[in-house]
């Protein structure tokens, strides 16, 4: 079952990472995604493992653990991943569908296209990222 366009952009924009983008530039950055659907019990993610894309959950609950232990549950609305599109990082935790899952991913490969089509959403995210940096530092400059 396809995930319709205007729920992409509704739920890209509750990411912070996305918020200076407009909603055609949204719109753009969900045509870019996959659908998927996934049973209960498969992983999505894994601590330790490099990430490569962004995930966004449409309808289920999945567990979030490190270490083995559980620190989270997310749903419907809930977002992980988002620094894989900036940076080659390896996950700091371990995501597995508790239900099955409905969702959407981005690959760090096609953003990079995005971003290359049109520089000024990189811009924007780096304003977004250097006022977060600012705000979390405490320095009111």
């Amino acid at each position: 079952m396809r995930i319709r366009a205007d729920t992409k952009i509704d739920a890209l924009r509750h990411s912070p990472l996305f918020e200076g983008l407009t909603r055609k530039q949204l719109g753009e950055l969900a045509r870019l995604t996959d659908d998927l659907e996934m049973p209960a019990g498969t992983v999505l993610c894994e601590e330790g493992a490099r990430g490569r894309e962004f995930f966004v959950i449409i309808d289920g609950e999945a567990r979030v653990s490190r270490g083995g232990r559980t620190v989270a549950t997310i749903g419907p609305g809930d977002f992980f991943g988002e620094i894989a599109l900036l940076e080659q990082v390896r996950r700091t935790a371990t995501v597995t569908a508790s239900t099955p899952l409905r969702f959407f991913v981005v690959s760090d490969v096609a953003f990079r296209a995005l971003v290359e089509a049109d520089p000024s959403i990189e811009r924007r995210l780096l304003h977004v990222l250097a006022r977060r940096l600012v705000s979390n530092s405490g320095d009111p400059a």
